[in-house]
């Protein structure tokens, strides 16, 4: 007999955490019936200023069926946690989980982008991605490399060798579910082996809260200017010279600029 669910619980808080947010935003969603296109990632609505679905998109499922496979390969990849002789840990899952949704995301958009610019494929511009697919693929393909011996189990029954499950997954899930996003797991893929290999490294947790406080600040800034939601607090108001954003605090008279110098023959990406 295996040890009991709250002893697994109490060995993988991170990945216990994750899953508990992923299926109340599941519930949330379902509640209020909204459409993945009003939470999912897409290269038209993040040149429209929504750069806040970056995040919510990583979290976000619509289909019941995609939330049990994601959450249940997570729960065996949460064995990270408990891998701390080997440099890993909780605190490196929670620091690199946060790698591997926003670079992620950047790297489906930029793969939409050169598709787009390059072969001028405009199918790439409306296809929206959702899911937490592209972490589950980062982390699998992290743990491959880090562990190799170690088995991904799925729905409790079925057990793939972790060093080919990467891989196995993303061609399995395109056969299986075809309007699965292949380039966002590739790009989890891609981003797992940066990370495994040392091209990504060092974070603390002092660049984790920091990397968090400015994901915040574009989080709310990009909903109030997208339009999204409505932050009455918060008003972003126009200036004589647009390279000067102001923004004020309403209530207090404080106002907050921020000055820029223009330089030569340089693009503002």
């Amino acid at each position: 007999m295996g040890k009991p669910l709250f002893y697994e619980i109490l060995e993988k808080p991170a990945t216990s955490c994750i899953i508990g947010i992923c299926s109340a935003i599941w519930f949330y969603i379902q509640k209020k019936n909204i459409g993945y296109q009003h939470v999912g990632l897409s290269y038209e609505t993040v040149v429209d200023s929504h750069y806040w679905r970056i995040i919510t998109s990583a979290f976000s499922h619509i289909s019941v069926l995609h939330l049990v496979f994601n959450m249940s390969a997570l729960w065996s990849l949460g064995v990270v946690e408990q891998l701390g002789h080997l440099g890993l840990g909780v605190a490196y899952y929670l620091q690199y989980t946060l790698v591997l949704v926003v670079l992620s995301g950047l790297l489906v958009l930029g793969m939409y982008h050169f598709l787009i610019q390059r072969f001028k494929i405009e199918y790439f511009r409306r296809v929206t991605a959702v899911g937490y697919s592209c972490v589950v693929f980062g982390w699998m393909t992290i743990l491959s490399v880090k562990q190799p011996s170690s088995k991904l189990d799925l729905f409790g029954f079925l057990s793939l060798p972790i060093s080919f499950a990467p891989f196995e997954s993303l061609v399995f899930t395109s056969i299986i579910v075809p309007q699965a996003s292949f380039l966002g797991h590739l790009s989890g893929i891609i981003v797992g082996y940066a990370i495994a290999w040392g091209l990504i490294h060092g974070m603390t947790n002092y660049w984790t809260v920091t990397i968090l406080g400015w994901i915040a600040i574009v989080f709310v800034f990009s909903l109030k200017r997208s339009g999204a939601y409505d932050f009455n607090f918060l008003e972003i108001e126009s200036v004589a010279d647009p390279s000067l954003p102001s923004v004020r605090f309403i209530g207090n008279g404080r106002t907050l600029q921020m000055t820029t110098i223009p330089l030569e023959g340089v693009e503002i990406v």
